[in-house]
């Protein structure tokens, strides 16, 4: 039985027996019985704000683990398009960026779609990686001149 019921049937005895504000003995009890309900009260707040960080804390948890499989065991089959080599997915040159993190110096490859992401993470620290679109902007301009 919830506690609220609990203080309700309280609240029904004391009515029953006919208890009144008049009688010293009878006035603890019905303020006991009044405190009680505000406890009650207390207490279902209580459980629903807990019931409620118990859902955030499953969601945090949840990105947690999604978050440690791709850190430790590396990048799923889905996730094959930001780290590439040779061998994940077969691009080559013209498809995929040559990356060295400044960070740690690991040298990874990404395919374009990411670097228009503007950002990535380094697989080796993790570091996140911003790009500079305008580097590739002189690069299109120099070729365009040499021609």
């Amino acid at each position: 039985m919830a506690l609220s019921n609990k203080v309700d049937y309280l609240k029904g005895l004391a009515d029953g027996l006919k208890l009144s504000e008049d009688k010293d003995n009878d006035k603890i009890i019905l303020a006991i019985i009044d405190a009680l309900g505000e406890i009650a009260e207390t207490v279902d707040d209580i459980d629903l704000d807990l019931d409620e960080i118990a859902d955030q804390v499953d969601a945090v948890d949840e990105d947690l683990a999604e978050l440690e499989s791709f850190v430790y065991e590396g990048p799923g089959p889905d996730d094959h398009h930001h780290f590439c080599d040779d061998d994940c997915c077969g691009c080559d040159d013209d498809e995929c960026l040559e990356v060295v993190c400044p960070n740690c110096g690991e040298e990874f490859m990404i395919d374009f779609e990411t670097y228009e992401e503007g950002h990535v993470l380094c697989p080796e620290c993790g570091a996140d990686l911003e790009f500079d679109y305008s580097e590739l902007e002189d690069i299109d301009d120099e070729e365009d001149s040499e021609e």
